[in-house]
């Protein structure tokens, strides 16, 4: 095995989508036809329910919700948006009514009761005001919510990022809508009062980040076998992660996040799959465990 300790890193992190095909099959008087037609998957899934307990534990706060039989926890962090269903910010509490929205491809804990860590919280009022969370194309047209939008000068516009938004820069993009009317066509045609941009960080914000553990690690990086090594308690707790320490690795976790890594195998859990690294971690230096670079950037996703 090859190792040498080198300079400090720059770290970015990718974003993958996916789409997929449902093969249909339509019948007439002659032989039944198999044909591919296009489907556009649901980015986001919606979860209701009314809170029925909350418990916060350090930076992090889980809301039991019940629906009739259904029983689902919701995982809050400072960085879930709420808002009432009139696009007010909003502090969830016992006894709310509240729709959860979630990425569809976003693992879950195989545990009971469900557990979800939802990219937005609406809170039902008796105010009127309606609240969508959807993918609308160039023209501003959600087909999963059969809703298009006519975005004006009048239209409250941020985004998660926090860079400033104009008209053109809503479209094609995953949206927090609120409106209080539509009109009857189909597809259902809104003016919004407000539009939030479920972006990224942007580029700058990352490179701030990514300073901050730079400065952090120091010179405290290695490269073996070509693959560049980091340390992972360190930048994990930074990136706001529990590590427990096994004896042969670590267990991490963070909300609904749970990773379990073994020095010297290049398998690892996440939830409850198996992922694997390009270099097996190793304990480079006492009592520290070092882990590929990528790990961290996955954990930087999160």
């Amino acid at each position: 095995m090859k190792m040498t300790k080198i300079v400090p890193f720059a770290m970015t992190a990718l974003l993958v989508g996916s789409a997929y095909v449902v093969p249909t099959v339509s019948a007439n008087e002659g032989p039944v036809v198999t044909s591919e037609v296009p489907q556009v998957q649901p980015v986001f899934v919606k979860i209701a329910g009314t809170i029925d307990s909350v418990d916060v534990r350090d930076n992090t706060t889980y809301y039991t919700m019940k629906d009739e039989e259904n029983i689902n926890v919701l995982v809050v962090t400072a960085d879930t948006l709420v808002f009432d269903n009139t696009g007010k910010k909003a502090e969830l509490k016992k006894g709310d009514n509240v729709m959860a929205h979630i990425y569809a491809n976003k693992p879950a804990p195989a545990i009971y009761p469900p557990q979800y860590s939802p990219e937005v919280v609406i809170v039902e009022t008796e105010e009127i005001g309606f609240a969508a969370v959807g993918t609308f194309d160039k023209e501003l047209l959600d087909t999963n919510l059969s809703l298009k939008l006519n975005v004006s000068e009048e239209t409250e516009l941020s985004s998660l990022s926090g860079k400033e938004v104009t008209i053109a820069d809503v479209a094609e993009q995953n949206l927090l809508v609120f409106y209080t009317i539509t009109t009857r066509s189909i597809p259902a045609q809104t003016p919004p009062s407000k539009v939030v941009v479920l972006d990224q960080k942007d580029a700058n914000e990352e490179n701030v980040a990514d300073s901050v553990i730079e400065e952090m690690m120091g010179n405290d990086v290695y490269e073996v076998d070509g693959t560049k090594m980091v340390p992972l308690r360190l930048l994990a707790e930074e990136l706001g992660y529990t590590v427990e320490t096994t004896g042969k690795g670590a267990i991490l976790s963070k909300g609904v996040q749970s990773y379990t890594i073994t020095r010297g195998e290049t398998a690892y859990g996440f939830n409850k799959s198996l992922r694997h690294f390009e270099v097996a971690p190793a304990l480079l230096e006492p009592m520290k465990t070092y882990v590929p670079i990528e790990f961290i950037q996955e954990l930087m996703g999160k």
